[in-house]
């Protein structure tokens, strides 16, 4: 299953809540949460004939498109019939407009995300809303898989291995062995049941359809029950019966989920809505439809106050779900802002220490590159200065100082006495001018051998 997200559900509710995988639980819900594992799960799955009739309809479309376009420049070109060229090019508007409605109304994926503890997965909600093409999305893919196809799915994507795939989807009616079609679902589901085994998929359309509302009912939620205790591995049923609804509530294996019904359009958005049983809404689309208005206000007076109130119950969950997972969605855009811009501040941050760090080394390598050349330019000069003729004019009035003094302690001549004193005081003079110079330049020797090894921040 890869990098499939967590799922975290109460202990005391078996509602699905999609939360991120580094997320803890304890933030979810003020409940105590549990991880659990994905039994199923196929994101953004389409059917693959849905999608080919489709994508053939666009082709062939736009082909019309390009076959009259042809057409009319064919006959301007020739000057032929200028009426057959005007009703070839309302045709050919018209054809445009095809084109125009069959990009915009692309096939609605379906999103399937069953925890591992389900056994029973009981999809209800109006006609027309996508039920059946549901049960066929999943039962193809477990398929395809198996032959090693690709999923019409995003990644990532976990489906059990089946050993087979059962289904009851159709009408089972036959005139040659007298079955009506309460008989027909009844035979076929009979033998699914018999044939079935703990590994088994078996895909349930209308479960209870076709005879009285009480007695189908009670027949669907014992044929469920007996899945759920011994029977498949997995079995997805679609029902109009709210009984089946109620499974949820008294048995862990079951769960809920229904097709999304948009109230403000009349119009079923093709979406599953995970954890919240659905309504039929069969006045709604009656209404829709164009019955007439006293038969649906009819309709909903014979139907109570007690199915409006449960029906408008379940309409506000549908609607607490819908914002439920606009804000999941909202939220999971923010966190992966959230993580980009941590990445890209610790990229940033790093950036800044390295170019710290090497601005320091570039410093320390230029003051101890000044220093060598100093060094080397001081000492040059230090050569240069002992080389000099002063050096030796000071070194041979030291000499004739000392010379000068051994024969005054013999007893020099008086007439004498001045000169060598004069010459003691210079020879003095340029010896302490010479040994102030040295002392300077052992002083900047020092203080370019300190900076060398002094650090720039």
């Amino acid at each position: 299953d890869g990098t499939l997200p967590d799922l975290y559900l109460p202990n005391i509710e078996h509602g699905i809540v999609n939360a991120a995988k580094d997320e803890p639980a304890s933030t979810t819900s003020s409940a105590q949460l549990t991880k659990r594992p994905w039994k199923l799960f196929i994101p953004n799955a389409y059917h693959p004939l849905l999608l080919q009739q489709h994508q053939e309809n666009l082709r062939r479309t736009k082909k019309d498109v390009a076959s009259a376009t042809a057409e009319i420049r064919r006959r301007r070109i020739y000057g032929q019939d200028i009426a057959e060229e005007d009703q070839l090019a309302s045709e050919l508007d018209f054809m445009k407009i095809r084109v125009s409605e069959l990009e915009r109304n692309h096939p609605i994926p379906v999103d399937f995300m069953i925890a591992e503890e389900t056994t029973v997965l009981v999809i209800t909600g109006p006609n027309t809303g996508g039920k059946t093409i549901s049960l066929k999305t999943v039962g193809l893919a477990s398929l395809m898989a198996k032959i090693g196809l690709y999923i019409l799915a995003s990644e990532p994507v976990k489906i059990p291995w089946f050993d087979a795939v059962y289904a009851d989807i159709g009408d089972e009616q036959s005139l040659t062995q007298s079955l009506s079609t309460f008989s027909g679902h009844l035979k076929q589901i009979g033998a699914i049941r018999a044939q079935s085994t703990s590994q088994s998929l078996v895909l349930l359309d209308e479960v209870g359809a076709g005879t009285n509302p009480l007695e189908g009912a009670a027949l669907g939620m014992s044929l469920l029950g007996s899945f759920a205790e011994a029977g498949s591995f997995l079995t997805l049923a679609t029902t109009h019966h709210g009984e089946l609804k109620t499974l949820k509530y008294s048995n862990d294996s079951f769960e809920n989920a229904c097709v999304e019904f948009d109230e403000e359009n009349l119009k079923p958005t093709f979406r599953i809505l995970w954890g919240i049983p659905g309504r039929s809404n069969a006045i709604n689309i009656a209404e829709r439809l164009g019955l007439p208005l006293d038969i649906i206000e009819s309709s909903r007076h014979l139907l109570g106050t007690a199915g409006a109130e449960i029906n408008a119950l379940i309409m506000d969950m549908e609607k607490f779900k819908q914002e439920y997972h606009e804000q999941l969605q909202q939220a999971q855009h923010y966190l992966m802002q959230s993580k980009e811009l941590h990445n890209d501040l610790e990229v940033a941050q790093k950036s800044i220490v390295d170019h710290g760090i090497a601005q320091r080394k570039r410093k320390s390598r230029v003051v101890s590159e000044y220093a060598v050349m100093a060094r080397s330019i001081i000492h040059k000069k230090f050569q240069q200065y002992r080389e000099s003729a002063v050096a030796q004019r000071v070194l041979e009035e030291e000499k004739a100082a000392e010379k000068a003094k051994s024969e005054g302690a013999k007893g020099p001549e008086p007439a004498s006495t001045s000169a060598p004193k004069k010459t003691q005081n210079t020879n003095s003079s340029m010896v302490t001018e010479a040994n102030g110079k040295i002392i300077g330049l052992k002083l900047i020797i020092f203080i370019l051998l300190s900076l060398s090894q002094f650090r720039i921040v």
